[in-house]
């Protein structure tokens, strides 16, 4: 009993000091924010194996910099306490204060004006017009003329807007 009374302690002793964590934790926060916010932006919707396989790679690379030499389970908890916290708060400020809000978020994009793919648009996020008409044939259109609009949402969603008959 007394052996893992021991081991329970060392487990939630901490190894780093939790400032240390924290300031590492932010630093990161707001590196990877950065990161997926201006190059990993969106996508047609879905996530490609490689986008999946980049993000796998990049927390791999990006614990060993929030944790440094922290083993402990405390030194994990103020970790993700922070990341988390960061999280809430963006979320917060995005909701009250509207230029944060538009500052963290992606605008929706315009693929399909009148019936005329947006060429320029389409390069700026790696759409092919064979992914556009998947996704007028999932809206139940058949031709480009009878979309008035189709728009990638900042969500990475694909919305289509018919046009009046």
């Amino acid at each position: 009993m007394n052996l893992l009374s021991a081991d329970v302690s060392e487990l939630m002793q901490f190894t780093v000091l939790p400032l240390e964590l924290v300031l590492r934790g932010t630093l990161m926060f707001w590196f990877l924010l950065l990161i997926f916010r201006l190059i990993l932006r969106r996508d047609i919707g879905s996530a490609s194996i490689t986008d999946f396989l980049f993000v796998v790679i990049l927390g791999d690379a990006a614990q060993n910099a929030m944790i440094g030499e922290g083993s402990s389970v405390s030194d994990g908890m103020v970790l993700v306490s922070t990341l988390v916290l960061w999280n809430y708060l963006l979320d917060v400020l995005g909701y009250y204060v509207p230029w944060i809000g538009r500052l963290l978020s992606a605008r929706k994009l315009c693929l399909v004006r009148d019936g005329k793919l947006q060429r320029r648009n389409l390069r700026k996020e790696f759409i092919t017009s064979d992914e556009v008409y998947e996704k007028l044939r999932e809206a139940g259109l058949e031709h480009l003329d009878q979309v008035k609009f189709m728009y990638m949402e900042s969500d990475g969603e694909i919305s289509v807007i018919k046009r009046e008959k």
